[in-house]
This record gives C-alpha cells, sequence and structure tokens, in this order.
C-alpha cells in the first residue's frame, strides 16, 4: 500500500499526492461539464446505448488534453498511467482519485465506495459484440468475416468449408454481381448452416457513392496466341486454340489460348489431322493443326505467335494418308471477335482529362510528328466531383497506382497532372476507384441504387454495411430508410473509409448509437489512400480506441493474410498483421483461390494470440522458459 508522505519532508515542496488528486479531480469535474454540453446529443441516443455514449464523451473529453506528463507522474507513483481506460474513463479515475484520498488521509479505506469495476464495461463490449455477429466460437474470441466471390453463388461445397474451417460472418458486397447472384450465395450459406450445425452471420455492404472511373473505349477487334517458348526461344508447348461456329457462345471445355469463332457451317467441312492456313492481321503466313473434334467444334494447335482480325480467309488443307497436305478450295471466314478496350497509359508529367458525361475513356492523341493533339481522358461516375473540386486538390486513382494533381476545374471537365507513376506509366482501367483526399465532396449518402438494394438487404442479411461515409446526415438518412422497411434492427455497420469519416469520427459515432445493433469497420485499403500509407497505422488506433471509448465491436478488415488468400504463400507481415487482429472483435479476410487455407492460418493466429492480448491490454501468461 502506498504510504503517505511523511510530514518531515520539505514543507516547501508540493505534495505530490496531493497536486495529483487536484489535477484528477479537476479532470473530473471537466468531463462531467463537457457531459453536460453534449446533453441534447445524448439524449437522441438509443437508450441501450446511453452508458456507451456517456464514456464516449468522457473518452473525447480525456483525449482533448495533452496528459502525458499526468501519465508519467502516476506512474511514478505507483498508479495507473491512464493507457487502459478507453472502456470505463470516468469509473478509472474515480478509482484512482479515492486511492489518493486514503493516501492523503482525506478518506478512510471503509467510506470508499469503489465504482463500477471495468469488467461491467467489458460486459457492455461483449453485449453489442454478440447482438452484432453472435456469440463467439468456443476456442476463439474474435470473430472471423469472409468476402464471398462471385463463385460461391454456384458452389456449395466452397461455402461449406468455410463454415467448417472457421468463417462466422460472409461479407456480400453489393457493388458486384446481382441481386440473383447473391440470392443464390445466401441459400448457400443456409444449407450450410443447416448441414454443419454452424451460425453464419451475412453483411451486405452497401456500394455508397463511390468515385470511380468510366468505361474505355473498345480497340480494335485483335486476337492473338502465342506458343510457350524457352529461354532461348524455342517452341516447348504449341498454343491451344478452339475454334468452334460463331453461333456456339458457350464457354470452351478446358483452358484455351484463344478461342477463334468461325462464320457459316464451314467447320462441318473440316476433320482432325487437318491443317487450316492463312495470312495473319500483320501479313504473316500460318498455320493451325486440327488435334481433336468436340461435337462441331475443334481443338487445334499453332506454334506461331498469329494475330487474327475478323474476316481473315482460312483455307482448308486436307492431310491424306499419304501425308502430303492439299488444298480444298474450301475456304473459312473468321467470325465477330470481342473488342479488348483501348490501352491508356499513363507517365509522369502527362495530363488526363477527367469528363463529366459519360464518355468512353480514349488514349492520348499525337500527330505524325508525335506532337499531342489530345490528351487521354475518361469519364467519372459521380457528376457531384465538378462542383466541389479545386484546382491544387489531390486525385489518386486505383488505390493510388497513379496520382496526380487537379490543375483546372470547369463544368464538364478536370485537368489533371500525373505526378506518380511507375517508370514506363501505368495502365488506365475502367471501374477502378478515385479518391480525392483533399476535396470537400457534397455527396449523398446513399445513392439511388443503395436504396433499391435496401429493400433485398432487409430481407436477407443480419447487417447491412455503410460504405464512404462522410458526415452524420449520411448515417441518418440510412437510419430513416431503415425505419421505413420496418428494419431498425438490422445490424448496421460504419465504414471509416474516407478522410472525412475519420476527421468526422466522434459525431459519427455518436449519431451511430442512435440505432440498437451497431459496430465499426476500418476499411483501410481507401482509408490509407486517403490519408496516406504512413499515418494508416496511427489511424487505426485511434479508430480502435474511440470504438472502445463507445463500446462498439470492430471489423479489422482490408488486406489480411492477402498474400496467403490469393497465391498461398503469405508474407511475414501480413502474418503479424493479422495476429494484431485480436485487438478488434472480428477480422475480414477477402476472397481468393486460397481462401480456405487463410481461414485455417487466421483460426489458429487468433486462437493463440487471445491468451497474449486482449484488446490493448497485453495478457501475461506463463511463458515456456
Amino acid at each position: 500500500m502506498i504510504k503517505q508522505q511523511s510530514s518531515s519532508s520539505n514543507s516547501a515542496e508540493p505534495n505530490p499526492y496531493a497536486s495529483l488528486l487536484y489535477e484528477l479531480e479537476e479532470l473530473k469535474n471537466a468531463l462531467k461539464e463537457l457531459e453536460q454540453l453534449f446533453a441534447p446529443k445524448l439524449q437522441r441516443v438509443n437508450p441501450i446505448h446511453q452508458a456507451d455514449a456517456i464514456n464516449l464523451v468522457h473518452y473525447l473529453g480525456l483525449r482533448r488534453r495533452d496528459v502525458r506528463s499526468l501519465q508519467k507522474r502516476l506512474a511514478a507513483v505507483g498508479l495507473s498511467s491512464l493507457g487502459r481506460m478507453e472502456s470505463h474513463v470516468f469509473a478509472h479515475l474515480s478509482a484512482i482519485t479515492n486511492l489518493l484520498s486514503c493516501v492523503l488521509g482525506k478518506k478512510s479505506v471503509d467510506e470508499i465506495c469503489f465504482p463500477v469495476p471495468k469488467t461491467m464495461a467489458v460486459t457492455q463490449l461483449e453485449n453489442n459484440t454478440n447482438n452484432l455477429f453472435g456469440k463467439p466460437s468456443s476456442h476463439r474470441r474474435v470473430r472471423i468475416m469472409v468476402t464471398l466471390s462471385s463463385e460461391a453463388a454456384g458452389d456449395y461445397s466452397l461455402v461449406k468449408d468455410m463454415l467448417i474451417h472457421g468463417m462466422d460472418c460472409a461479407r456480400i458486397n453489393c457493388a458486384h454481381d446481382t441481386p440473383e447472384i447473391w440470392n443464390r450465395m445466401i441459400e448457400q450459406i443456409n444449407l450450410a448452416r443447416r448441414e454443419t450445425g454452424r451460425p453464419c452471420r451475412i453483411l451486405m455492404d452497401l456500394g455508397g457513392p463511390k468515385l470511380r472511373t468510366g468505361e474505355i473505349a473498345p480497340g480494335p477487334a485483335v486476337l492473338k496466341w502465342k506458343p510457350q517458348r524457352d529461354l532461348y526461344g524455342n517452341v516447348i508447348a504449341p498454343a491451344r486454340i478452339w475454334l468452334h461456329p460463331e453461333s456456339d457462345t458457350s464457354p470452351t471445355p478446358a483452358p484455351a489460348d484463344a478461342s477463334l469463332p468461325v462464320q457459316g457451317d464451314w467447320l462441318t467441312k473440316v476433320a482432325s489431322r487437318d491443317i487450316i492456313e492463312f495470312t495473319d492481321a500483320r501479313g504473316s503466313s500460318r498455320i493451325v493443326q486440327l488435334v481433336d473434334q468436340i461435337g462441331t467444334s475443334y481443338w487445334g494447335e499453332s506454334s506461331q505467335t498469329t494475330y487474327i482480325t475478323p474476316g481473315i480467309e482460312l483455307n482448308h488443307l486436307r492431310v491424306p494418308v499419304s501425308g502430303h497436305p492439299r488444298r480444298t478450295g474450301c475456304v473459312g471466314i473468321v467470325g465477330t471477335l470481342s473488342q479488348a478496350p483501348e490501352l491508356i497509359r499513363l507517365h509522369i508529367g502527362d495530363n488526363l482529362n477527367i469528363t463529366r458525361e459519360p464518355l468512353p475513356g480514349k488514349p492520348s492523341q499525337f500527330d505524325a510528328g508525335r506532337r499531342l493533339l489530345h490528351a487521354a481522358s475518361i469519364a467519372c461516375s459521380l457528376p457531384e466531383v465538378f462542383l466541389n473540386a479545386q484546382p491544387g486538390e489531390r486525385i489518386l486513382i486505383d488505390d493510388g497506382r497513379i496520382g496526380g494533381v487537379i490543375r483546372s476545374v470547369c463544368k464538364n471537365k478536370l485537368v489533371v497532372e500525373i505526378t506518380q507513376a511507375r517508370e514506363g506509366g501505368e495502365k488506365l482501367l475502367a471501374n477502378k476507384g478515385i479518391n480525392l483526399p483533399d476535396s470537400r465532396l457534397e455527396l449523398n449518402g446513399l445513392t439511388a441504387q443503395d436504396i433499391e438494394h435496401l429493400e433485398f438487404i432487409v430481407k436477407h442479411a443480419d447487417m447491412v454495411g455503410l460504405s464512404f461515409v462522410r458526415k452524420p446526415t449520411d448515417i441518418l438518412l440510412l437510419q430513416k430508410h431503415l425505419k421505413r422497411l420496418k428494419a431498425e434492427n438490422l445490424g448496421i455497420v460504419l465504414k471509416i473509409e474516407t478522410r472525412a469519416a475519420f476527421e468526422n469520427l466522434p459525431e459519427l459515432l455518436l449519431t451511430l448509437l442512435r440505432s440498437a445493433n451497431i459496430g465499426v469497420m476500418i476499411a483501410r485499403g481507401d482509408l490509407a489512400v486517403e490519408c496516406g500509407y504512413e499515418r494508416l497505422a496511427e489511424l487505426q488506433e485511434e479508430i480502435l480506441w474511440l470504438a472502445e471509448g463507445a463500446h462498439l465491436p470492430v471489423i479489422w478488415a482490408t488486406q489480411v493474410l492477402e498474400g496467403l488468400s490469393k497465391s498461398g504463400k503469405p508474407s511475414r507481415a501480413e502474418i503479424t498483421d493479422a495476429a494484431m487482429g485480436v485487438r478488434a472483435e472480428c477480422v475480414m479476410l477477402n476472397k481468393g483461390s486460397h481462401i480456405i487455407e487463410a481461414i485455417q492460418s487466421l483460426d489458429d493466429i487468433l486462437h493463440r494470440m487471445q491468451s497474449h492480448q486482449n484488446k490493448k491490454i497485453s495478457l501475461l501468461r506463463r511463458l515456456h522458459w
């Protein structure tokens, strides 16, 4: 027990316990005053979250001060350094002031009424977590959420394996696919739940007001194939070509290097072992050897790099038993080929025109002397951008792979100077994200499509994800529509993925607390692009702190074990990142061809880490040596 300072001490020196008690009491009074200031907002909070909202206000009041000096002085006398008090601010401060009052003789131990213990705050967080995600598994506190790929709609065994190996929540991204595909995904989940007996909540993310690049104009219809070659250029495997009637649009029965449509019934006149001879689009003589027939189509092989365009004539050579090919005079015609988008490649110093009108994007155009005639152009999905963007502001495209600065703004066009791209340039693709981290965008929190999708979501999902939130009115709009649809108890996950959302986080959380069943997602992809990768670690910590202050569960999302999920080989860094997810209540994995291995690894990592870490608190279990 801390002993009272001796009366023989120099009376000129202030009593350290007395000064600490005075400072802490002053802090408690300031927090109570702030609580009164927030009273109108606290009155609008859902009654079951009143204590959560009050604690959040107290935590905000604490963190609006620099208390590092106070922390050091408290630690120096063996008292709490305030570093683990997010979920129980006032109770924690009261516990310290009670101890100091005892030391100074202002209270006896019998007079002290200790505040509500921290375990009560922890229980409130657990209750909110269980309401949103369901009860945890017997061996792991942190839940695992998995984003479903389109293939999951038709692959029951994949969904069942996900549940068996540890998936607790399935995420469906409404920015992709259609209600018909979502419905098939949900049917697979329901069947797997019944067969395995394992629970699985469903989160459906609204697409939100996401800025994206528009479509790109189609380029020439050219089909290319090439054989496999060794380091010396020798052919080690021919290209496999699937030749089929133009009217047959079914997929190839096996992987092919090219799918070649042929007009009419010409393929009924050829046979296996025959040779197809032609001149390709570059004027080179080429042949394809037919090797196998399936129905009215053929597999062919080619040992030459070839470029094909529609209308090329195909000459039929019959190969008799003697082995000497002869022309039959039967000529086929290459049918319609799909057109790939034009290639738009941007280099540092290039200009890019971003257009309000949904015009197909085009690459830069030059005259015969390589003088620029027209800069590259691409449309933007949300025309509101042209009302808010200002010259000098940054623009980032495709998760920051392409960066630039807005040089001029008019009603129908932004002119952007490219300032960030790899040596050799970057390809600009359609439907890629655009971030404007410096712009104050006035966007509706829900798009017309989001409102339409809500009709489906409230009937099939346990939670709805609110994407690209910027201001409290975005949340209010969702709450209004959920009330209209009589779905006020549907879980809401607030996705923090914009700079504006981070800057407005306290107001967003207080608005979110008006609903009963709620949580927060740290969507680290767009957040890192908007705020800078260097700040991401700091930002995610602050979001974790504020969410814990509000007793709200957190989803740790974006690129968790991404290397393992996509390639089967994790990096050391991503294993450590996954382990730090134990401080959240749920960790999200994205889709990948090795998703089952990723679920198994994450399950093992989180199970091991929970005996070492609970939120910010390091658990000192017995070590092995």
